[in-house]
Parts: structure tokens; C-alpha cells; sequence
């Protein structure tokens, strides 16, 4: 859990900059979004698979395509 204390003399609108910030280091809304609905090792597994066949697809095709 992110925490943040008030500093003396800041600013409401600074404390909440400064959270939203710790928020976004620690990971925090990524995690709680990637938990949100539960996905099998398998069905993870076959994502990773398919977004390699498709980096793969696009560099080959650049290769092609510079050749010209």
C-alpha cells in the first residue's frame, strides 16, 4: 500500500500529486487491473506466444520492405 505524509505547509493538490505518483511507481492500478478478472497459465501463455508471432511478423515484414 502506497503511503504519503503531509509535509508541513504543502499543499492538498502537491500530497495528492506526490500519491498519484507512488501510486504509479509501486505498480499499484496495474496489478489491480491485471487481477481483475482471473486468466488461466495457459491462456497467458498463449498471449505471450501470439504477441511474439506478431513482433516477429512485423520486424520480418520490415526487412522486406527496407530490401526495396
Amino acid at each position: 500500500m502506497s503511503e504519503v505524509r503531509a509535509m508541513e505547509g504543502e499543499t492538498f493538490d502537491s500530497l495528492l500529486r506526490r500519491f498519484n505518483k507512488r501510486v504509479q511507481q509501486d505498480g499499484v492500478l496495474s496489478e489491480a487491473r491485471r487481477r481483475a478478472h482471473y486468466e488461466p497459465p495457459s491462456v497467458v501463455r498463449k498471449k505471450k506466444e501470439a504477441a511474439k508471432k506478431r513482433k516477429s511478423r512485423r520486424t520480418n515484414l520490415g526487412k522486406i520492405t527496407s530490401r526495396r
